[in-house]
């Protein structure tokens, strides 16, 4: 008898273990799938880097005007449902406030921290006793 309850205790145990260990197992092979698919968007999005979105303003449903870097050139796009027209070429010295798509993109941890900072501040004057000051 009571080497049933020992068995059926280890028996126990080592099930947990198992479900354990396969459920770590599936949780990074997803995360690993996800990971590859979002590097490989990425890179099939991306082309060449010859052609970047700068600025797009929605005009109305499914309506936008783009400003657009192919290669060296800025263009201006009227982009419709079906229909994408050349507006016209826009010089790069027209362009306010220009950088580098690629220089943009910050560090998730850096944005995050700032982020935080930013809150522990107006968190902290909000909670301060008004005759301290």
């Amino acid at each position: 008898m009571i080497l049933l309850t020992i068995s059926e205790k280890s028996n126990s145990a080592l099930q947990f273990i198992t479900v354990l260990f396969l459920f770590v197992l599936v949780i990074g092979i997803t995360w690993a799938t996800t990971h590859f698919i979002a590097n490989y968007q990425k890179v099939q999005n991306t082309g060449g880097g010859n052609i970047a979105l700068i600025e797009a303003a929605r005009l109305g449903t499914g309506k936008y005007i783009q400003v657009v870097r192919i290669g060296e050139k800025y263009v201006a796009l009227a982009v419709c449902k079906d229909t994408v027209t050349v507006i016209c070429e826009v010089p790069k010295e027209e362009i306010k406030e220009f950088s580098d798509p690629d220089k943009n993109i910050g560090n998730f941890k850096d944005l995050f921290t700032k982020f935080l900072e930013g809150n522990k501040k107006t968190n902290f004057d909000e909670k301060q006793d008004p005759s301290e000051k």
